[in-house]
């Protein structure tokens, strides 16, 4: 077949979400996109992680969603994948999960704050928390209006998904994102743990203050700006 390596890769970042902690049962779903060949893969819907393969991996079309390869159903959050894919060309993996400490941020409907160093070397600000889904979103294509409403929320905010690579779905849970679907899963752990980290600090100092912008600035930057100097030259 000839998608067997963004196949392979996907199926793998799927079944790493679970030593990874980020999900329970069949809580979490990750795709990966091939911008070249036009498709994205994503996990078929409700298939246990151990049990999936490479050849389990459905293939779609990025342009209308049409199933290329496979003969499972899709992930039911397939329309979210498929909005983001098509509107953010930068992202190239979507990883969405119902992941216990991000979660409660999105059941609370609380932007997780950069409160330390841990979240701007991620993040160059907060992860923000959409609005709620109105009733005549949710009963008419509620997925693909949740992608929608990711974006709604970043442009109402300014925000930049390259720089803030996830979002809290109100009364939902997270979704995280980066240029490839490995790099959208670490993006998804960064999210969990300091989404964890906050609740932990909050629970010691409650009038805790936001990270100084200096502070926000270096450490973000360091890593991800044109002058970034962090790690190795590639």
């Amino acid at each position: 077949m000839p998608h067997d390596e963004l196949k392979q890769l996907v199926c793998q970042a799927n079944r790493d979400l679970v030593p990874l902690g980020l999900v329970a049962l069949t809580w979490g779903n990750v795709s990966g996109v091939d911008r070249t060949a036009g498709v994205m893969a994503i996990k078929p819907s409700g298939v246990p992680y151990e049990k999936l393969q490479p050849a389990d991996v459905v293939v779609l079309s990025l342009a209308d969603g049409r199933v290329i390869e496979g003969t499972a159903r899709p992930s039911s959050d397939t329309p979210t994948h498929l909005y983001l894919y098509q509107n953010c060309p930068d992202i190239g993996g979507i990883v969405h999960t119902h992941s216990i400490h991000a979660t409660s941020f999105a059941q609370a409907k609380r932007e997780i704050t950069c409160l330390g160093t841990t979240h701007a070397d991620t993040f160059y600000g907060a992860v923000p928390v959409t609005r709620d889904l109105t009733p005549e979103e949710i009963h008419t294509d509620y997925e693909l209006n949740t992608g929608r409403l990711i974006l709604e929320c970043f442009k109402e905010h300014g925000l930049n998904p390259a720089q803030i690579p996830g979002v809290l779905v109100a009364s939902h849970a997270p979704f995280a994102w980066g240029p490839t679907a490995a790099k959208a899963l670490e993006n998804a752990l960064v999210l969990e743990l300091v989404a964890k980290m906050q609740l932990e600090t909050l629970a010691l100092a409650p009038d805790v203050q936001p990270i100084p912008d200096e502070l926000l600035d270096k450490h973000f930057l360091r890593k991800h700006g044109p002058d970034a100097y962090y790690g190795q030259k590639s």
